[in-house]
């Protein structure tokens, strides 16, 4: 990825490494609570609602190619289940890991990459920016790989009647008289024989009568 452009440390998703420094080794912890972005999830599916609080636990790591960021995102996510279609509500415990790297890293003595390598490695990187860097990519990631893409409101949840459409959780006994189509078919022939068979019972006379009628005359 390219340096990012124009960093604000007014964004809360921006954080500040001058207080680390370059020193190897050098540790620091923060916690914020930040107002989630837009579409932080899966669409559609489940995603923490815009503007819901994210508690942000981080632990920031000066290394010799940059600052390397561990921490962990907490939040309550909201959807749909996929069979009840009843709202669902899930904590949301996201991990992550990511690499911030000073531009100038290769300069400090880091082994360099053949170029086409270097070239490749360049597309994944992410770089500090006068010593801020912007979580909101990692977070976003993160987020995603911790939601589950198919949400149910319990992991026994029968869904719905395919029938009528009611929710089979409210009423275990839920079911409807079905009949085969197969046998459909078979019972109307029978009621046409048996609608014949009345016919001739009841002395019904047949086609050739009137030909033998005339032939008389």
């Amino acid at each position: 990825m390219a340096l990012n452009a124009r960093l604000d440390h007014r964004n809360p998703l921006v954080f500040d490494t001058h207080e680390l420094g370059r020193r190897p080794g050098a540790l620091q912890r923060l916690t914020r609570t930040i107002d989630a972005p837009r579409d932080l999830g899966l669409q559609g599916v489940i995603e923490v609602p815009e503007g819901a609080p994210v508690e942000l636990d981080l632990r920031l790591e000066s290394v010799m190619e940059g600052v390397l960021v561990t921490g962990t995102a907490r939040a309550t996510a909201e959807g749909e289940c996929v069979r009840c279609l009843e709202p669902v509500g899930l904590a949301l415990e996201a991990d992550f890991q990511e690499m911030f790297s000073y531009p100038d890293a290769d300069d400090r003595g880091r082994v360099k990459a053949e170029p086409a390598d270097d070239a490749e490695e360049d597309e994944d990187t992410l770089f500090l920016e006068d010593g801020l860097f912007d979580l909101e990519p990692v977070l976003r990631d993160a987020v995603v790989l911790a939601l589950p893409m198919q949400p149910v409101c319990q992991d026994d949840c029968p869904g719905l009647c395919s029938e009528c459409g009611a929710r089979l959780a409210d009423d275990p006994d839920h079911h409807h008289d079905a009949v085969d189509i197969r046998w459909a078919a078979l019972q109307g022939l029978a009621g046409s024989l048996e609608d014949g068979e009345k016919d001739e019972m009841s002395g019904g006379v047949p086609r050739s009568a009137p030909a033998d009628e005339k032939q008389e005359k």
